[in-house]
């Protein structure tokens, strides 16, 4: 795939993220400088904001599912500011199921469990999604798949 596609897709995947958290009724903005937050989400009532990342990727079809590769620069998951990924798929024409972790989280897996792969300071995660499990490098995700527990609905 060309840059010119990953732009595309990656911006697609972001929107695609945004739309979910705006359903859920959570306020959402794009910085105008990205220096490594691709979305705001705000809680208007009180004024909880939170960072978000988005990471998208093509997925590549398995026999019982799908696998996909996110690439992470490691200053991401290292900051001392809490920030929270969401990982997204285009697989057969339709996005996965989301996978969403904190930064702090991610960080125990690159640290505790050395079961993601790390080169040049970025981290390769590489995904596999089947019906009832999300497995990273042979840890179960399968928590993290569609947990919107950061971003409950909002009642407005």
């Amino acid at each position: 795939m060309t840059k010119k596609f990953n732009q595309y897709l990656g911006k697609a995947g972001q929107l695609a993220v945004m739309s979910e958290l705006l359903m859920r009724g959570w306020n959402v903005a794009i910085p105008e400088v990205d220096v490594g937050d691709d979305i705001f989400v705000v809680k208007d009532d009180d004024g909880t904001l939170r960072r978000v990342q988005v990471k998208t990727s093509m997925a590549t079809k398995r026999k019982h599912g799908f696998s996909v590769q996110f690439l992470i620069p490691r200053r991401q998951i290292q900051a001392e500011i809490d920030m929270y990924f969401v990982l997204i798929a285009r697989f057969e024409n339709r996005w996965s199921d989301l996978v969403i972790i904190a930064s702090g989280k991610l960080r125990e897996h690159v640290d505790s469990y050395k079961k993601v792969s790390a080169s040049g300071g970025d981290i390769n995660l590489y995904l596999s999604y089947t019906k009832d499990q999300v497995i990273c490098s042979k840890v179960d995700f399968t928590g993290y798949r569609n947990d919107f527990s950061y971003f409950p609905f909002i009642e407005h």
